[in-house]
């Protein structure tokens, strides 16, 4: 689902951040004070994930906010504290790589079994965790991260394997011998009113990080953008969207 869709993206790129361009500019002149760039369009493909308009508008008063601190924060919560090892699949993403990159930090390893995106990951891994960061295609760990994982990837992993997404959408379940983690969310605090649903695959008074961020942000009074290679400090995000009452999924 999620390939397709940023494809779809890709074909109409210009009219599609026309209009991302005029929401931004209308809520800049209404005085928002955040804007949250929704689940598809903050594609790196489609706009180097927002970065394209703080460049064009460099004095927007508005601040944009991909989300992707908070999901990160979501991912490697969401990861057994015991774990040593985790297989990267595949991804490229924003969160995929601050995941990675997080673990290797933590001393845990990360093994990837596509020599490109190994590379692409070195070079952001710190030097001094790069040693945590392992291209093989003979170890498969039981903890699989990434984006998108197809049915002939997710054959390959062993029984008992736990799927934990990085990507907006979930993924396909196809193994019934393993468990399959949602899209980074959290539950809502019972104090917000009138919002019942937030994706059709995510359950009632659940809402994805990415958008949970952005009420973050406004409630803290950031004044950064989160948005192109910028990132929020992820123990920093988490630990306020805990303070304003959202709730992990695994302790709702």
């Amino acid at each position: 689902m999620g390939n397709t869709k940023i494809q779809l993206l890709i074909w109409e790129r210009e009219s599609i951040n026309g209009l991302i361009e005029k929401a931004i500019l209308d809520a800049d002149g209404r005085g928002v004070r955040v804007l949250s760039l929704g689940l598809l369009n903050q594609a790196k493909q489609l706009n180097g994930g927002g970065e394209l308009f703080t460049k064009k508008y460099p004095k927007l008063r508005v601040r944009l906010v991909d989300g992707s601190g908070l999901a990160t924060a979501v991912v490697l919560k969401s990861i057994p504290l015991d774990t040593k090892q985790v297989f990267l699949c595949g991804s490229s993403s924003k969160v995929a790589h601050a995941t990675a990159t997080a673990l290797c930090e933590r001393g845990v390893q990360v093994i990837m079994n596509q020599k490109k995106e190994y590379d692409m990951l070195k070079l952001r891994v710190p030097e001094s965790s790069t040693g945590y960061l392992k291209f093989s295609s003979d170890e498969i760990p039981r903890i699989w991260i990434g984006d998108i994982i197809d049915d002939k990837q997710q054959r390959r992993a062993p029984s008992g394997t736990i799927f934990i997404p990085t990507s907006q959408f979930p993924l396909k379940k196809t193994r019934k011998d393993c468990t399959y983690l949602g899209s980074p969310a959290m539950k809502i605090p019972e104090t917000m009113q009138n919002v019942h649903t937030c994706e059709n695959w995510l359950p009632r008074r659940v809402m994805s990080a990415w958008r949970i961020a952005a009420i973050i942000h406004a409630q803290e009074g950031w004044n950064m953008h989160e948005c192109g290679d910028d990132m929020m400090d992820i123990e920093k995000v988490w630990s306020a969207a805990i303070r304003h009452g959202f709730i992990p999924l695994s302790k709702a």
